[in-house]
């Protein structure tokens, strides 16, 4: 107690408690707020966004008519309508305070060609200046082989193309341009995930017995001759909104066979095709402001035809190191997709990987974060030296296509009976080759030995060269994810030591744990990179690598060294290399020339030919055909022209209601040349199950050249609408 005059006192033992109790507060307090700092500034790193990323799609279809359509190199397969339309999809990554750029493209066609990479680069300058560059920019083909060709300044692609068709390169140039400048324009902060997975019952290695000349050692540390792994790239901006994918998978979209002639963006577009419908609901085909881009890899040896190769007259398997089969030699092998028929393949093996995607999308938690950078160099590959190791140095040759180049392959037979795994020459064809483009030298057949010489296009000069010496090779960098831009078509394992020696550069210099893959048919195409043991078998893809047996090690040799200037951060004292050359290549074609469209007797451009049934069920084909006109005038008359709608008629607003247009997978445009400058054009609707009842109907749209005087013509746009018709519920 304490009494009035007194003073309280505590005890010693009073006094360190309260003082314990006192620091106890005090720390505690501390603590409270350092961890609501600490959560404040992870909550904002959150949200602020590691990169600046815009994403960007345009129309890059073309003529869709007339057209020889780039990839089987069969004369006869030209276009003559549409499937689906191509698309140029581009993706700009920028850091936070937009001092360095990269941008990735992937378009709807066959391959980059020189020409078209310089087209679009120079008009890149002229709107950008120095901001998107060669060493920052890859443009990167799907390898659809059902896209209009013409678009190629080197003489072997300008034959088989018959000629440069420029409303077909121009269509390209401006889709591409026009897809960056989307993206450029939407630019906001945003993230970066990665993730991967295992991609089955989608392809097959179509070259197996060039596949088993690799190495035992080698091949045991894989569990299959393709790659299985689908990596994708997932977009959101700051607030978690969904901008994009970027899928890479290797195999060829060929499940549209060389019949076809109806231009479309094959397996690959169709998995793009299903991914955006879904995420921009309510969206026609096309539109929207997601993009899903699925991108070309280490595609070489990798067909999308499960059934294998089959004689398709006896229909027993010719899966033999010849691929021919016993009556009818090589021209009867043929491989089968999955499907009834290649449509249905195309279906099939596209929502393959289209659901494989969604699902690692949708899982995808490994954040890309760190610094941009990009590497590029031109370089002659006719003349580049390999250390192969210490003792020994090799060298790559001029530019050469061996006889079973011409045999094609089992997704596209060649001509004239040619046969894979061919190592010597056949005295007739060489002899009819010699009269006509002459006989290679010396120097080229012990250069590319032990490739029997079919052409020697690297000697081969008239009226331009036919084949490029000076090739692209470039590495983009995001973060931990390297993008290798390879010039052409590498095969399994040509693609796996690439993507193992790039990976192992990254780590020996400092920068470890990098993802690498590989982005096929970039910037120039350069035919196929075999293997050096592959090459030995000389199938059709070591038949067509044209540098020589050593081309893939001196590709190693190259991107090691693009690698190395990344992670060591030295990539502006390489050298640029020398400049590809842009000839002025003549206009001629052998496309037929474009005349006055002229219609039947008392009818117009237009008109119904054959009506539609009065009444439809969903999974039934409606059919119209109309009186028709070259859509080589639409192409040329009109940016992202629509051939087609399907509309449904509502109640409520008395309107008809676009529900489809020429993008939809349902949708089939055939166009049918007649005599006397006529044409019909037929529309399939493929009514989808699920299709709500009601009333629809389909409209055409076109042009007609019409001459005014001997001198002049004009375009004149027409369209056409079929009866009403009614789907019924099933």
């Amino acid at each position: 107690m304490c009494g009035k005059r007194s003073k309280c006192s505590f005890s010693r033992l009073e006094v360190i408690l309260i003082v314990c109790l006192t620091l106890m507060v005090v720390v505690t307090v501390v603590l409270l707020v350092l961890h609501f700092l600490v959560k404040e500034s992870n909550d904002s790193n959150e949200t602020r966004g590691n990169y600046l990323l815009g994403v960007g799609r345009a129309d890059c279809t073309g003529p869709v008519a007339e057209i020889p359509l780039m990839g089987y190199a069969n004369p006869d397969q030209v276009g003559g309508g549409l499937l689906t339309r191509l698309y140029s999809r581009a993706f700009i990554v920028a850091d936070p305070d937009d001092i360095k750029r990269v941008v990735f493209v992937s378009a709807d066609i066959g391959m980059v060609s020189q020409r078209l990479r310089l087209e679009v680069l120079k008009k890149l300058e002229s709107k950008y200046g120095d901001l998107y560059r060669q060493d920052n920019v890859i443009l990167s083909g799907t390898h659809t082989h059902s896209g209009p060709g013409g678009y190629f300044q080197y003489t072997l692609f300008w034959i088989t193309s018959k000629g440069l068709i420029k409303p077909s390169l121009n269509a390209i140039v401006n889709g591409i341009v026009k897809s960056i400048d989307i993206a450029h324009e939407n630019m906001r902060k945003g993230r970066l995930f990665i993730n991967r997975g295992t991609v089955e019952n989608s392809q097959i290695n179509r070259s197996p017995f060039s596949y088993l000349a690799n190495p035992a050692s080698e091949r045991s540390r894989y569990s299959s001759n393709t790659d299985k792994e689908m990596v994708i790239l997932k977009l959101v901006d700051e607030n978690g909104q969904e901008l994009g994918l970027i899928s890479w998978f290797a195999v060829h979209p060929v499940s549209m066979n060389n019949t076809n002639h109806l231009v479309n963006s094959d397996n690959m577009g169709y998995a793009s095709y299903l991914f955006e419908q879904e995420k921009n609901e309510g969206w026609l085909p096309g539109e929207g402001s997601f993009v899903a881009a699925f991108a070309s890899s280490n595609l070489g040896d990798v067909s999308p035809n499960t059934k294998g190769p089959f004689c398709v007259n006896t229909g027993e398997s010719c899966d033999n190191p010849q691929s021919t089969c016993p009556v009818g030699g090589a021209a009867m092998c043929m491989a089968m997709g999955p499907g009834n028929d290649m449509f249905d393949s195309t279906r099939i093996i596209g929502e393959n990987i289209y659901l494989k995607a969604r699902e690692l999308y949708e899982g995808a938690s490994q954040e890309i974060t760190g610094p941009l950078s990009s590497a590029h160099q031109w370089v002659n590959m006719s003349d580049i030296s390999v250390e192969l190791n210490a003792t020994h140095t090799v060298k790559t040759c001029k530019p050469a296509l061996g006889h079973s180049f011409a045999a094609g392959t089992i997704d596209g037979v060649g001509a004239f009976n040619f046969t894979q795994g061919s190592v010597e020459g056949d005295p007739f064809w060489d002899a009819i080759r010699d009269q006509l483009v002459g006989e290679p030298s010396n120097e080229t057949k012990a250069c590319h030995n032990p490739k029997p010489v079919l052409f020697s296009t690297g000697e081969m000069t008239w009226p331009h060269p036919w084949h490029p010496d000076i090739v692209d090779v470039q590495i983009v960098a995001v973060g931990s994810l390297a993008i290798a831009a390879v010039p052409g078509e590498f095969t399994t394992m040509s693609g796996r030591r690439l993507r193992e020696a790039v990976k192992q550069e990254f780590d020996s210099r400092g920068s470890p744990g990098m993802d690498v893959v590989i982005a096929g048919l970039c910037n120039v195409y350069t035919h196929y990179i075999a293997t050096y043991e592959e090459y030995q078998v000389q199938r059709y893809e070591a038949a067509s690598t044209i540098y020589g047996p050593h081309t893939l090690s001196a590709y190693i040799q190259l991107y090691r060294g693009l690698a190395r200037a990344i992670a060591t951060n030295t990539t502006e004292d390489m050298p640029r290399g020398p400049e590809p050359p842009l000839f002025n290549v003549t206009s001629l074609t052998l496309v037929p020339s474009l005349t006055v469209d002229r219609a039947p007797v008392n009818k117009t451009f237009g008109d119904v030919l054959q009506e539609v049934r009065q009444q439809y069920r969903a999974r039934e084909v409606a059919e119209v055909t109309f009186v028709g006109a070259n859509p080589r005038h639409s192409a040329e008359n009109a940016t992202e022209h629509n051939f087609l709608t399907v509309e449904r008629y509502a109640n409520a607003s008395d309107s008809w209601v676009v529900v489809q247009n020429d993008a939809s997978w349902d949708t089939r445009f055939y166009w049918t040349k007649g005599s006397l400058s006529r044409s019909n054009v037929t529309i399939e609707w493929h009514i989808p199950h699920g299709t709500e009842p009601g009333v629809y109907r389909i409209r055409y749209f076109g042009h007609y050249k019409k001459r005014l005087s001997i001198t002049h013509t004009i375009s004149v746009p027409f369209e056409g609408t079929s009866s009403a018709f009614e789907i019924t519920a099933l």
